[in-house]
């Protein structure tokens, strides 16, 4: 059997996914059998990761307007960095993998295995959110992360960064096409296709 991988960055809904609210797409009915791995808050998270940081920079500015009252919405509100990520799997379509079939099954225990290693792989993307859905046309996992980076020479020492977190895990960009991000996606990619196969599924 030979399925696709479909593995996107979304916008990142949270109330969507852990359905505080249902789009049109989703079965009500079947929303018990949705799995919440995680869903905390993500303003908690920043205190949990960047207060520390947040004084020493604080402390070492002389003048007052060069303080940052609340890192959260400095991220928010500016240009640079997003203040979270999102990624969005799925194997196969609504035609090969339906949410209601027996391959549809494997692939929500494949996806499961996966989101089980995420974090431990990847601990430089803070996972707050993450989420199974199986009450839509086929199984997909949605996952919510702040990626950051320690040991910065500039701004706070510990930071939102992409690009720096991708790079501590690993992944150097060089060209256009072989970003830090591409790369990653590459090899969470072929992580997928491993447990895949070992369910007997092609990528």
């Amino acid at each position: 059997m030979k399925r696709t991988i479909s593995f996107i960055t979304g916008k990142g809904s949270v109330n969507h996914n852990s359905r505080k609210f249902h789009a049109k797409n989703t079965d009500p009915k079947r929303s018990h059998w949705n799995v919440e791995y995680c869903n905390q808050d993500i303003q908690e998270i920043y205190h949990e990761l960047f207060d520390e940081a947040l004084e020493r920079y604080n402390v070492k500015q002389t003048r007052k307007d060069r303080k940052i009252e609340n890192y959260y919405e400095k991220i928010r509100s500016g240009k640079q960095e997003k203040p979270f990520h999102e990624i969005i799997l799925q194997i196969g379509n609504k035609n090969d993998m339906g949410a209601e079939t027996p391959d549809g099954q494997i692939a929500a225990r494949i996806l499961d295995e996966y989101m089980k290693g995420f974090q431990e792989r990847n601990p430089a993307l803070r996972v707050f959110s993450a989420h199974l859905h199986l009450d839509e046309a086929t199984p997909h996992l949605h996952i919510d992360f702040v990626p950051y980076t320690t040991g910065s020479k500039r701004g706070l020492d510990t930071r939102v960064s992409l690009k720096q977190a991708l790079s501590a895990l690993g992944f150097k960009g060089g060209t256009r096409m072989e970003t830090e991000l591409n790369q990653w996606v590459t090899a969470e990619k072929q992580q997928l296709a491993s447990i895949m196969l070992e369910h007997g599924i092609e990528w």
